[in-house]
């Protein structure tokens, strides 16, 4: 029994790996026919295909813009260095306009009330019902 059983495993495993061998050997190209593909594609190593060569960025040379950014300066057209100018908004509010007084208030009349969550508890939404 012990040996029908080795000699089962031996064949299944000597069809598994010939049949693997086979299959890649047929699908995969030859070395020459990769040398040949490597020297038509001209892509320098390490660039991705089809990449592109950026342009330049600017059409002005280091002298044209200094004198331009000088210009800007003078005039008042340019923001000091380090500061965002006029922007209106972008300052964080200074949080609650009530103050603690007020909201202490509010908090003990919605006590009374039983509008607040006991401490410990999420608020469910209505429409999903408490798990047990």
């Amino acid at each position: 029994m012990k040996t029908k059983l080795v000699l089962s495993a031996v064949a299944a495993a000597v069809a598994m790996f010939t049949q693997g061998a086979f299959a890649q050997s047929a699908s995969s190209p030859s070395r020459a026919d990769v040398k040949a593909e490597a020297k038509a594609n001209k892509t320098p190593a390490g660039e991705a295909t089809g990449s592109t060569t950026p342009g330049k960025a600017s059409d002005k040379t280091k002298e044209e813009r200094k004198a331009q950014t000088q210009a800007d300066r003078k005039s008042g057209q340019l923001a000091p260095t380090g500061e965002a100018g006029d922007l209106k908004g972008t300052q964080p509010g200074k949080g609650s306009q009530v103050d603690r007084a007020a909201r202490k208030a509010d908090t003990k009349a919605a006590n009374k009330a039983g509008k607040l969550t006991p401490a410990g508890e999420a608020a469910t939404p209505s429409s999903e019902k408490p798990m047990k």
